[in-house]
């Protein structure tokens, strides 16, 4: 792990945060691979795994993104917290209007349940697209993270990007899975289902160099943008990956695999960082 970190500690920023991202797309492609192997799903493993998915995130929003974000706000008391509280705001009403401009569907939901503004799209591409807005969050953290070490801000570290990125791959790897396998039950080929599941982090890397870009071109923002990648990534929580692992019986399950990718996280977070 620490020759991983030494890695990167000789990229640029921007291209650090690139690499990283295209290691959490390659996991939601094996995780979309799995159409191959299996003609099914077992409905308690994959709530599990949406479970510990949103587990991750939102261990991530805390650790990986306010925590450091507060830290290096100047000012002491309440005006320490304001670019956190401002950029958190900020986040989860930008991803509360996409949510309510794109078209989607969440997994588990039936067709009719399509939320965003309406459209004829197939119900493959709306899946894709649901999937999709869990990953502009992921994406724009990793990619902020890597610009504010690059810019020099205490609590910033290349170990805790590095960090965030293996978290976010890992929980990329059900968010994969749950796009293509719906597609291959509905009669898509294996090829067809693994591509719309792998398609639907192409987001990242995009998120990601954008990110780090606007850090370091203005970088008063960083408290700001970390922020603002945190309360995009817990109103997709909130509003999508909580409900999705609701919708069956294995509702208990599900809690226990959020406790265990909140666990994981904020160890990589805290021993990686």
């Amino acid at each position: 792990m620490n020759d991983i970190i030494n890695y990167f500690e000789t990229l640029d920023p921007v291209l650090g945060a690139f690499y990283a991202t295209l290691f959490t797309w390659g996991v939601t492609a094996l995780g979309a691979a799995l159409v191959f192997f299996f003609k099914g799903m077992n409905r308690a493993l994959f709530d599990a795994m949406l479970g510990f998915a949103g587990g991750v995130m939102v261990a991530a929003s805390f650790w990986s993104l306010l925590a450091p974000g507060i830290e290096m706000s100047p000012g002491d008391g309440f005006v320490k917290v304001i670019p956190a509280a401002v950029g958190f705001a900020l986040g989860a009403a930008f991803l509360f209007g996409l949510d309510k401009v794109l078209p989607h569907l969440h997994v588990n939901f039936k067709e009719e349940d399509k939320e965003g503004i309406r459209s004829p799209w197939h119900k493959s591409v709306l899946l894709t697209l649901a999937i999709t807005l869990h990953n502009i969050p992921e994406g724009l953290a990793v990619g902020v993270l890597f610009g504010g070490v690059a810019a020099g801000f205490d609590g910033a570290t290349i170990g805790g990007a590095v960090a965030l990125a293996i978290g976010i791959g890992l929980q990329n790897f059900p968010e994969g899975f749950a796009v293509a396998m719906p597609l291959r039950r509905q009669g898509f080929s294996r090829w067809k289902s693994f591509n719309y599941g792998q398609l639907s982090a192409i987001v990242e890397p995009i998120a990601a160099v954008v990110g780090a870009y606007a850090v370091m071109t203005f970088q008063p923002i960083l408290p700001y943008a970390l922020a603002f990648a945190a309360g995009a990534m817990i109103f997709v929580v909130v509003e999508e990956v909580v409900p999705e692992t609701q919708q069956g019986n294995h509702t208990d399950i599900a809690t226990m695999g959020f406790i265990g990718g909140f666990i994981l996280m904020m160890t990589l977070d805290v021993g990686l960082g």
